[in-house]
């Protein structure tokens, strides 16, 4: 059997829950206290209010909302600093309102330490944890089809999700499941579209990323940030599944117990549903956020988390309808089986 090279998974992504304060906040993560995140998403549980998401590459203050076409903003009184084990904020109402409840997810990349990469048609400046198998890509489009972007994993990605930050556009995301003619948008409900123009009909590899000529993705002149994300055993997993269109639910094996878990239906309208282990430490998890939805946490009896996977315990077309298919994007908890030969805890 082959074994994680991971064995605490929490060094490299953890959510946590606040509440907010209206005042300079620091929300430390309760599991590895090593933990220094480059990427930052938030999302008001109790109340209406954009996702807030920051990373260390374009730097502090520096926000986007996945459930918004808005480019890029500035905003002095958001995210401040990126800690050892955590973040500050100011008193941005959206995150940090006061009584509100949050909860904040949290990866590690570099230590907002980046490099120039030169490996495609366009120099892209990359932040890599090739351990971790994450990137955070930044650059500059050229408005030509089949232009190249390094991404530095090493590795093929199995996803990436595209956020232009000069202009409003919608979030361009590619997932290995749904193959390169096909894209979908974080902020919106939408199937998949097939289109060239979105990734030149060219699959990843381990190097770069290809695009085509959609101005989400590559305008000529257009800033954007591409999250990437390789496929490591016992820390993360992007895969898909079919669904029975019954509450007994498929089983979907990730190789851990998750703590994060995001899903969305391809073929049909359906929202990007968010559960964490946080929100939801036993079964049955049944708060759902969408990160395509600026709405306060649901509660419907959705999934179990298992050691070594997550169980569908919802018939509803957004999860489980009979033969649709759905991807997902998991990170771990722990582990199933550790270098150390510990096993993943049953819930």
């Amino acid at each position: 059997m082959a074994y994680t090279t991971i064995t605490d998974p929490s060094a490299y992504f953890q959510a946590q829950l606040y509440t907010g304060t209206s005042a300079t906040h620091s929300v430390t993560f309760g599991g590895n206290s090593n933990l220094q995140p480059d990427w930052v998403w938030t999302k008001c549980r109790s109340n209406t209010s954009n996702h807030f998401l920051f990373d260390s590459t374009r730097g502090v203050t520096k926000q986007i909302h996945s459930d918004t076409t808005d480019p890029e903003g500035t905003n002095a009184t958001s995210l401040t600093s990126f800690n050892s084990d955590g973040w500050t904020m100011g008193n941005t109402g959206g995150m940090n309102y006061n009584s509100q409840t949050y909860v904040g997810w949290g990866w590690k990349a570099n230590g907002g330490t980046t490099a120039s990469n030169a490996s495609g048609s366009i120099t892209s400046t990359t932040q890599a944890n090739t351990t971790a198998g994450y990137s955070i890509v930044t650059y500059t489009g050229n408005g030509v089809n089949g232009a190249t972007v390094g991404h530095s994993l090493g590795v093929v990605p199995q996803m990436i999700i595209i956020k232009r930050l000069d202009s409003a556009a919608n979030w361009m995301v590619y997932h290995e499941a749904m193959g390169p003619t096909k894209a979908m948008f974080l902020d919106l409900n939408a199937a998949a579209d097939t289109d060239a123009g979105y990734w030149s009909n060219t699959a990843p590899t381990t190097g770069i990323f290809n695009l085509g000529t959609n101005t989400k993705g590559n305008a000529n002149g257009g800033t954007y940030v591409a999250y990437c994300f390789a496929e490591k055993q016992g820390f993360s997993k992007f895969g898909s599944y079919t669904g029975n269109g019954n509450a007994d639910g498929p089983f979907i094996y990730t190789g851990f117990k998750p703590a994060f878990l995001m899903y969305k239906r391809t073929a049909g309208s359906g929202d990007w549903v968010m559960v964490d282990d946080k929100r939801d430490p036993i079964n049955v998890c049944d708060e759902e956020l969408y990160a395509n939805l600026n709405a306060s946490a649901g509660t419907v009896d959705l999934l179990d988390f298992a050691s070594n996977g997550f169980k569908c315990r919802r018939s509803h077309a957004s999860q489980n309808a009979s033969g649709e298919t759905y991807i997902y994007m998991a990170f771990a908890g722990n582990p199933f089986v550790a270098t150390n030969g510990v096993p993943a805890t049953a819930r």
